[in-house]
């Protein structure tokens, strides 16, 4: 598979290193994440990834905290609030915004008359405010306690910051099935937040809970902290990155080691001949990956390489071919 993290498809014509490192890869990673919060790393390590392949990956140990922006806000507290005041949720494929009226339209709009998260009577909107109900109400089965709530974890409320260790291939390695995202994440931006899989949304809605995102398609969890389900016009490309032929420039790695790129090319059009992981080959031969729509709760498709890890426990050592709880 003719590829790599970087490829010289995205770091081509890039500034030179400012991060001097006697293994050229790890000053490339070191670079590439010049802005992100860095607790540990980038580090050689050996790993085993989803199929059971050993290889050499890089290791780095990234806090899921962006420099350039404060994540949030989330939930609308009145019904008279306007967009500033929430974030946005996916419908039919698109975003859109989660303000009071948004709120008041629930039921309307899933076409069911259980949808009420709001008191008729003062407006207020109800919502998760503390580390103990973020718990309760951001899970797969939602404590019956808090349906009928929007629901957000503030990243003020966890007792540290959450960090994640990515242990990544520097070289993906050729898989024999495309591997879904909703296991491994899809990857990780240039600024260390991750970029996740898709977003639970019918087992949030089956609850008669709204999780929105912010803005920048963001929210938090109590394990990994905030990180992305969507990209939006946010996340621009990384500092001194290339722009690549016309694919647009590098925003992201993926957890088999390849380039994810914007979802639009660099004249704003779309890319042609995507497959099912929404990736393609460029000109030069290189294969990467383009970040699915904001509103379609997946950015990327699936993978078509072997994924390393994203392991809690920065001690931890990545046998992606184990199945782990997901992070």
């Amino acid at each position: 598979m003719k590829s790599a993290i970087f490829a010289a498809l995205a770091l081509a014509g890039a500034t030179a290193p400012a991060f001097a490192h006697p293994d050229e890869r790890l000053g490339k990673v070191a670079q590439f994440f010049a802005t992100a919060d860095i607790v540990a790393g980038p580090e050689v390590v050996d790993c085993t990834l989803s199929q059971g392949e050993k290889t050499e990956c890089f290791s780095i140990t990234l806090a899921a905290d962006p420099q350039t922006y404060t994540p949030g806000p989330w939930c609308p507290t009145t019904i008279s609030d306007g967009a500033e005041a929430g974030g946005i949720w996916f419908l039919d494929g698109k975003t859109v915004d989660v303000n009071g009226e948004f709120i008041t339209q629930l039921a309307e709009i899933y076409g069911d008359t259980n949808w009420k998260l709001y008191d008729s009577e003062t407006g207020h909107i109800r919502y998760t405010g503390t580390l103990e109900e973020c718990q309760a109400a951001a899970r797969p089965d939602v404590d019956p306690a808090y349906q009928n709530y929007c629901v957000q974890c503030l990243p003020e409320t966890l007792p540290e910051a959450a960090t994640v260790t990515y242990v990544i291939p520097f070289d993906p390695v050729a898989a024999t099935d495309m591997l879904p995202t909703a296991a491994t994440g899809s990857g990780v931006a240039y600024n260390g937040v991750r970029l996740d899989g898709p977003a639970p949304v019918d087992a949030i809605l089956g609850a008669y809970t709204i999780a929105p995102f912010d803005d920048c398609g963001g929210h938090v969890n109590p394990h990994v902290g905030y990180h992305y389900h969507a990209v939006t016009d946010c996340l621009d490309a990384a500092p001194d990155v290339a722009e690549a032929n016309g694919h647009g420039a590098q925003i992201g790695i993926a957890m088999d080691g390849q380039a994810i790129l914007p979802h639009l090319m660099a004249d704003g059009s779309d890319p042609v001949g995507l497959d099912q992981c929404k990736g393609h080959t460029n000109e030069n031969g290189t294969y990467h990956y383009h970040v699915g729509e904001a509103g379609s709760n997946a950015i990327l498709g699936c993978l078509t390489a072997q994924a390393g890890c994203a392991l809690e426990d920065p001690d931890g050592v990545c046998d992606a071919s184990v199945r782990r709880p997901r992070p």
